[in-house]
């Protein structure tokens, strides 16, 4: 079986985000990657699993009094 590898431009263009994008579902670990020097190649098939995904940021959580709370980032 012959598996079709996609760049990150690729990659962008049929999950209709950008290159940065797709660079930070690599490094969250949540899109499968090979690094092949400084690129990084995707399996054709492993797009399924984010291709469903919500589009952009989750809203802020708000507090009991009702004021917005951000997130906290964590270092990883």
């Amino acid at each position: 079986m012959l598996v079709k590898l996609l760049t990150t431009a690729d990659a962008a263009d049929r999950l209709g985000v950008s290159q940065r994008r797709v660079l930070a579902l690599i490094k969250d670990g949540r899109l499968p990657a090979q690094r092949l020097g400084r690129d990084h190649l995707i399996e054709e098939a492993s797009l399924n699993l984010v291709k469903d995904r919500k589009p952009g940021r989750p809203p802020l959580k708000k507090n009991g009094r009702g004021a917005a709370v951000a997130r906290k980032k964590t270092r990883g």
